[in-house]
C-alpha cells in the first residue's frame, strides 16, 4: 500500500539521489541541503514523499506563487520521481492526485508542470495525467 504524506527534515538524504538521479548529475550536496531545508519552512513550496512499508520510493514538489496573468495562484510542480524498478505502478498518479488535492484545498487556479523535450515517457505520463499542452518554455543560460 502507498501512502503519501508532507516530506521531512529526514527524508533529505533519500530525496537528494532522487535528484540526482532525475538531473543525472551530482547536485553539490551542501546547496542542495541547505536549499531543501529552506524549502521545507517555505508555506508556498509543497514537498511530498510517496511510502511502501516504511520506504520512501517517491518525491513530488510544488511551488505555489501569485501570478498576475491568472489573477490568483498557480502550483508548479518542479520534481517527480519514482525509484526506476517501481515505475508503472502509479505511484506517479497518486503523488499528482495528492496535488490536485492540495490544489483545491489552497484554491489554485491550476497546476502547471515542464519537462525537458527529450522525456518522451515524462510527456505522456502528464497528458495521462489531464496536462495540456497550452503554452512553449524557453530558457535562456546564463552566462558567468
Amino acid at each position: 500500500m502507498i501512502q503519501i504524506r508532507t516530506a521531512a527534515s529526514t527524508d533529505e538524504p533519500i530525496v537528494y539521489s532522487f535528484l540526482c538521479d532525475l538531473e543525472e548529475t551530482i547536485l553539490e550536496r551542501a546547496a542542495f541541503g541547505m536549499v531543501y531545508q529552506q524549502n521545507l519552512a517555505n508555506p508556498s513550496i509543497h514537498y511530498l514523499v510517496a511510502e511502501q512499508q516504511g520506504d520512501v520510493i517517491g518525491f513530488i514538489s510544488c511551488h505555489v506563487q501569485y501570478l498576475l496573468h491568472h489573477c490568483g495562484k498557480v502550483g508548479e510542480i518542479q520534481e517527480l520521481y519514482v525509484r526506476p524498478d517501481l515505475r508503472n505502478q502509479r505511484i506517479g498518479h497518486e503523488l499528482v492526485s495528492a496535488l490536485d488535492a492540495l490544489a483545491i484545498r489552497e484554491n489554485l487556479v491550476n497546476l502547471e508542470v515542464t519537462t525537458n523535450q527529450k522525456r518522451l515517457d515524462t510527456v505522456r505520463f502528464y497528458e495521462r495525467e489531464s496536462f495540456q499542452k497550452t503554452h512553449f518554455k524557453l530558457v535562456k543560460p546564463i552566462q558567468r
